[in-house]
């Protein structure tokens, strides 16, 4: 399945808004997006050399960064953005600040100059 954002952020939109109580007030998601970023660290560092405590699970990194975006598109909503055009400016300003910052692959994919 292909989502747009627009598409994602409607959907959350309609979730949402079959309950009474709507979205979380801002600092409540604010905390939820922070829990997440959490959950997300403790994914990666399982998956790489931290052995979970016993009798919890190793993660699900997909699902963790699904659950953020969620959270995400949650905090758009509730604010009136619009995340397909902020994504947009945010890599035209990656592309102009960073176009030179690393070195390019060529299209054999080798290092330039190599």
């Amino acid at each position: 399945m292909s989502l747009t954002f627009q598409e994602a952020s409607e959907r959350v939109d309609a979730f949402i808004g079959q309950f009474e109580e709507g979205y979380f007030p801002p600092l409540l998601m604010l905390a939820r997006l922070t829990e997440e970023t959490g959950e997300i660290a403790r994914v990666i560092a399982h998956q790489n050399g931290k052995t979970p405590k016993a009798g919890e699970d190793a993660g699900d990194l997909e699902m963790e960064l699904a659950d953020l975006l969620f959270v995400m598109l949650c905090m758009a909503n509730e604010r009136g953005l619009n995340l397909e055009r902020g994504f947009a400016r945010m890599m035209d300003k990656i592309d102009r600040r960073d176009a030179d910052r690393w070195t390019k692959k060529t299209p054999d994919g080798q290092a330039e100059g190599q």
